[in-house]
Order: C-alpha cells, then structure tokens, then sequence
C-alpha cells in the first residue's frame, strides 16, 4: 500500500485508497476541483476508470508535480462518489448531477468543500501543434548523401558506461544497454568474474547511481523527466531492493555519502513545502529518515549545508532579503552564528574540512572575497580568516582539489579549467601517479573516475577532443595499465575532427574565449557552412574543450561549430560574469555575433551560411538571433528555449521561486518600467514579425524549467503568420531528451532541417 504525502501552509494530506466491487455507472473519466488550504488553493484531478465490477481510480496534484497518485477506496452508490482512507481520516463523498459532483473534502476535524466538474484529460501544452512523426521523418531524409558515421554512432549510448569500483574493489558496477536500449546496472565479481544485473531500468530512466557501502547500491529515478527524483537502493546480489523516498512531488538531492556510517548517507528534500530543502540522515536499508535541521523561513530559506564526514552539520548558507546570503557556523555543533554576511553574487564555499589536523575549524575554501578569480585559501572558520592562499590562477577560477583519504587526507592535487582542463600536482604521491599518467597517455586530458579506499586500483578515463571517451584500471600494486572499455570504439579518432579554442576581442573591447571544431574541408581551405552553439545556463556556464559529439556529427557532415563564452559565462572571474548581468538578450547575444565574425574573418567558414542552434538559454539565443539579427542566419533550431521572459519567470518550479530575486538581478527586473520594457524588447514572442528564416523547434513536455508553453507560444505565432515551423515534442521527456530514441529522433530531423536549408546543392528530400 502506497502513501502520498502532500504538505501545503502545515496542514498535511494522506491519500491511500482501495478499489472494492460496486454497482455504479457514469462516473468513470476525470474529474477537476480546488480545495482552500488556509488561503492556498490546492487543485486536484481524479480520474475515475471502471475494469469488470470494480472501480479505482488515481489523484493528480497539479501544483505538487504530482501525478497518477492510486486511490485505495473508490465506491459510486445511489449518485454518490466516495473516495476514501479511513485509518489516515481522509474522505471525500460527492454528489452526482449531470457533469458535476458537489461534495465534502474530509481531512480529520477539517470540513472542506470541493465541487468537481467533468473534464477531459490532456497532455501537457497544445496538442495540435507538434509535426506528425511522418513528417518529422520526411525532414530526416531530406539529405540523400552518405555519411561513413550515422547518427547513431555518434548518439547512441555506448553499450557500456559509467564504471565504478565498490569501496573495497571487491566489485566493479557499470551500465550495458541491452537489445531495447534499456540501460541496467551490473555488477562483477572482480575475483570470480561472475556478473549480476542488479538494477533493471524500465520505463523511466535511472538517472544516477553509485556505490553507498561494499555491498549496496544506490539510484535516483524521476517520472518522464519531470525532475522530481526519487532514491532507490538495492544490495549488490540484486536483492533487498527498496524506494527510499516514495514521496510524490517531492524531489531529493544526495548532499553527502558517509563512509564512516555505512547504512546511511545524507538527503535533502522539499518534503515539507515545495520551495525549500531540508536536510535528512537516511537509512539505505529501512528507508528510516531523520531530519537533521528544520529548513522554516520560507521567506529566507537555507540553500546549501555543511556537513563533515560523520555527517555532523558544521555551517549553512541562508538566503536574506532574497539576494544576500549568511554563512552560518557551528563552533559548539548546537548553536549556529552568523559568521558572514555575502551578496549573491560573492563566492565563498567549503570545499572539505582539514581532516589531517587536530583543529576541527580548518577548512579548505574556495572564495572571491578578496579577488575577482576564485581562489584556494586554508581557513580558519572559526577565528574567520585566511591561514594562508593555497592555489590561484590569473586569468581563470580555480575550485577543484583532491584528498587522500587512504595517506590521512593529504592534499594530492588543485584543477582549474581553462582553455583545457589541467591538474596541478602537489603530494609527492601525486606528482608520481600524474606523471605515469600523462607519460603513458600524453595525448589526452585525463581524469580519476574512481579509486579504492585503499588507492590499490584507479579507474583513470582518458579523453580528447577526438576521443569520446576509454577506461583504463591502474593497479598500483603491480604499477599495469589495463585497457577497461572503450565507450565508442566505431568512432576511430582520425576520422574526428579537431576542437580548436579561440580568443578575441568583443566590439566593445573585452576578451573572448570560445572554440571552433572545423571539418575537413575547412582545414583544406574551403569556406564551410556554419552551426553557432550559444551554450544554456546562461550565469556560471560555459563551453569546453573536449569530445562534443554534436559538434563531431556537424563536422561529419561538412559544417563548422562555434561555441562562444560569452559574458556571463563562468569560469573567468567574477568582473566578467557580472558584465553580462542585465545583458541576456543585448550584450551576451553580440559577443556571440562577434565570434561568427571573426571566425568568418580568419577564412574558415561562409557567412552567408550560418545556422544557430542552442538549448535552453541557447535556445532562447536561437529565437532571439533570429529577431535580432534577421539577416545573419540562415536558419535556426531551438531546443527547449524560452520565448518569452514574462511568461516564463511565471512558470518556475516552485523550488525556484525563493531566488527570484536573484534571477531578475541577473534577467530583468519587470518592477523596474525601464527593464520592464527590455523584457519585451528581447522576448522573441513579441517579434516574430521579424523572423524570416526558417526555424526549427523541440520541446520536451514535461519540462518543469522551461514550460512547454513557451515553445508553443513561439510555434503559435510563426503558424498564424503562415510559416511552416517544424515543431517536434516527447511527451515522456523533460529539460532535454534523455531516451536514446528520441535524442536519435532529434539529431536525424536537425540533419536534414540542415541539409534543407544550409546545403544549397540540396533539392529535394529523399522519397519515402
């Protein structure tokens, strides 16, 4: 028996229900009404279906994310509907009359009205709008060439990934797609060889999973991409499977696994209100929960917590006013101070605390408090201040270290990305492990996917911008190498073209950072057509150098990539990301303009045939270049892009919510009339009398980010234009395809909406 929880202003709701034979008619399809809870209207849906004698029927919770919730009891006699949960106290009993049901909500002493009226059932947005799968595929072949690489090769899952060894290396777990292009999870034997699926992925994705102890596995799953993800754990023969959180919408992060408490790990949740998280210790095998602090101010809630490595709270960042933040600290571990007072927009963060000293108030800091690029400082929490600056970079933010847990939490390494990603060695251990590395694979940026607890077996995984990706196992005992798996051994690296980064100067004269993937007919001196990729985000993202398959697919086919950091992008220093702030739409879309033309000035690729393409806030950018600038592209496909900023700030999840503030110092503000203005300047809705190139939408429905109406907003008005606007949506996807076979479906159809329209040699489709 399953049991929803549902928490709106303290009052709570349990619904469970059982079918039971009834004589009833009329009454089966869905039914729609509102509660008032303490001043909050709370909408609610039952469908009610009958199978044979028996009638069930399940709840939605609109505003909860929740959907398809079972009801236990469901009974129709003599016109009156009851749907009930006796041992919780919960009962509703309506009356029929035409298409209506008036009635009583009951939650204990609580008398509730809730009047309920037939309606139909839909699917998210609007359903006349999507292009028909016939002709999704008339537009996938409309480029009649051979390719030595299909899509597929470049977008299907590799049929194994994500490699880990358990804590004591006894076992490896990994992800193998089978026949169906489902992805379970297996785990070998690394002493016997014997290999056990121990997770089955079925419907919905496995989204995430890792190792919590040497003998149980955790996973987090959502329902159709709808974010709202749940926690799983089995053992690592397959049994003892159990949902941790079944709680529907509510959604779970793992802040912290606890290796010196086996059974359990760090949560958090919006269990008790749907904008703020709280912090719980979880039992991976009971599911038993304990709440580790109370997350109550709504108004100015907790957004990141502390906690050491035996799961004690040291500190928490609490948002004020919507757009400061006080980091509090615990020198006692009860009573929590404030101990600094930020903006937003500054950076200060604990990386680790120093294990590998007596005082428990040494921190590893990452912060800008003091420069404009993030620096590495050892800190002192409790007198607040720098003990000394461990690790900073001129020109880009530096955040990544490493510690040996094994060598009594040494420090082994600093990282920090800039034009590639690079280790800076600093054990002596390390220094010894980095250069058998890099010695044994000197060609390729590489990374420590895993290691033992005893650092006896590493997993190092080695890429390029050539390589998708391959596995090696160190083991450190007998100092070998052994090749573990290559994740696309069908894509050989000379066939792959090249990443190359790029710099210069804005048109108002600040420095630019970005990278051109150019095919081969570039290289041999022809102008090539082009695809400009502004990156998602748009605050604190950037581009990087590596293997983009999206980028190698549109080199296989002749066109260039163009990836712009453009201001607002991360990863170079505070002074820069602030510089796009109020700029999204304006300054951010010129400095990718200025990338195109510098690109189109060092000869590599043909102005006059440039598409953008972009997801979410890339895809935004698609819509507002081609308002912006009509004439620069000649065409452009947005996935998942918002098309108007009003629209969507209504929209946001409610965990969202808390920063709007913050959001609109970095968007727009539509209090202030002169931004209230810009926001209608840069919204593409409110301009697609400009739009006159052709233009390609994909939208996943159940995207809780970027409602599918503002893909339908952007398809509604191009159509009453007369423009013929492709438009694909997945019902079972969200902010961005995660199945296999729709993200193959995406890049087939964007393929020949290219070769349609940047391809001038192209005629005609392929015929069916």
């Amino acid at each position: 028996m399953k049991t929803t929880i549902f928490r709106l202003s303290g009052v709570v709701m349990l619904f469970l229900c059982m079918t039971m034979q009834v004589n009833a008619q009329d009454i089966t399809g869905s039914w729609k009404g509102k509660i008032d809870v303490q001043g909050t209207e709370v909408p609610l849906v039952f469908d009610v279906k009958m199978e044979g004698d028996t009638y069930s029927s399940t709840m939605d919770s609109p505003s909860q994310g929740a959907t398809g919730i079972p009801m236990d009891v469901t009974t129709f006699v003599d016109n009156t509907l009851t749907i009930k949960f006796s041992q919780a106290g919960i009962k509703y009993i309506g009356t029929l009359k035409e298409n209506s049901l008036t009635g009583t909500f009951y939650q204990g002493a609580m008398e509730l009205p809730l009047n309920l009226t037939k309606t139909v059932k839909t699917l998210p947005g609007n359903t006349a709008l999507p292009t028909s799968d016939e002709d999704l595929e008339k537009l996938a072949n409309w480029n009649p060439t051979n390719y030595k690489y299909s899509v597929e090769d470049y977008f299907a899952r590799p049929k194994a990934r994500s490699f880990n060894f358990s804590p004591n290396g006894t076992y490896l777990s990994y992800r193998e797609k089978d026949e169906n292009k489902k992805n379970h999870v297996y785990v070998k034997n690394l002493e016997t060889d014997d290999v056990k699926r121990v997770i089955e992925e079925k419907e919905e994705l496995i989204r995430g999973f890792g190792w919590a102890n040497d003998n149980r596995l955790v996973y987090v799953m959502d329902k159709g991409g709808n974010e709202d993800y749940h926690l799983f754990a089995v053992d690592v023969d397959g049994s003892n499977q159990k949902e941790l959180t079944p709680f529907d919408g509510v959604k779970v992060n793992i802040l912290n696994g606890l290796k010196e408490d086996k059974d359990h790990m760090i949560i958090s949740m919006n269990q008790n209100n749907p904008q703020i998280f709280e912090p719980y210790k979880i039992n991976i095998v009971t599911g038993e929960l304990k709440q580790l602090y109370k997350n109550d101010d709504a108004a100015n809630p907790i957004n990141s917590y502390e906690f050491d490595k035996d799961g004690n709270l040291r500190g928490f960042a609490k948002l004020r006013e919507g757009v400061n933040i006080d980091f509090y600290y615990t020198t006692d571990g009860e009573n929590f101070e404030v101990n600094k007072q930020l903006n937003w927009k500054d950076s200060f963060s604990i990386s680790s605390f120093n294990y590998a000293t007596d005082y428990p108030h040494d921190a590893y800091v990452t912060s800008n408090l003091d420069s404009d690029k993030t620096q590495i400082y050892l800190y002192d929490l409790k007198e607040d201040k720098v003990i000394k600056k461990l690790f900073s970079n001129e020109n880009y933010d530096v955040s990544g270290l490493s510690l040996s847990r094994n060598r009594g939490y040494e420090l082994d390494y600093f990282s920090y990305e800039g034009e590639k990603r690079n280790i800076i060695p600093v054990s002596n251990y390390y220094k010894k492990l980095h250069k058998k590395i890099t010695s044994k694979f000197p060609d390729y940026s590489y990374s420590i996917a895993d290691k033992t607890d005893d650092e006896s077996k590493y997993l190092i995984f080695l890429q390029s911008d050539k390589l998708y990706g391959t596995y090696y196992a160190y083991d450190a005992k007998k100092d070998e190498f052994k090749l573990l798996y290559n994740l696309m051994p069908n894509l050989i690296e000379n066939d792959m073209a090249e990443m190359r980064p790029i710099t210069f100067k804005s048109r108002d004269g600040i420095t630019l950072h970005g990278y051109i993937t150019l095919p081969k007919e570039a290289l041999n001196g022809d102008k090539v057509p082009v695809i400009v990729n502004p990156h998602g985000g748009p605050q604190g993202i950037r581009d990087s150098w590596g293997f983009n398959p999206e980028a190698q697919l549109f080199a296989s086919r002749g066109y260039a990539t163009l990836q712009v950091n453009f201001r607002i992008s991360g990863g170079y220093g505070k002074k820069f990301l602030e510089s796009g702030f109020k700029q999204i739409g304006r300054k951010a879309m010129d400095d990718v303009e200025d990338g195109l033309q510098y690109v189109v000035d060092q000869g590599w690729v043909d102005k006059d045939n440039a598409a953008i393409y972009g997801g979410s806030h890339g895809g935004y950018a698609v819509l507002r270049g081609l308002t912006k600038t009509p004439d620069l592209y000649a065409c452009g496909v947005d996935y998942v892009g918002v098309s108007n900023i009003f629209t969507f700030f209504e929209s946001f999840p409610e965990y969202w919510k808390p920063y709007k503030k913050i959001v609109k110092e970095i968007w727009y503000d539509s209090d202030i009339p002169e931004e209230k203005a810009i926001m209608t300047e840069v919204s593409p809705v409110f301009h697609t009398d400009k739009i006159k190139k052709p233009l390609f939408v994909v939208q996943g429905a159940n995207d809780p980010r970027v409602n599918i109406d503002e893909s339908d907003q952007i398809v509604s008005a191009l159509r009453a234009k007369g423009v013929d606007v492709p438009y694909m949506v997945k019902y079972d996807e969200g902010h961005g395809f995660g199945k296999e076979e729709n993200s193959i479906a995406l890049y087939k159809a964007m393929m020949g909406f290219y070769a349609k329209h940047l391809k001038k040699d192209i005629k005609q489709p392929l015929k069916d």
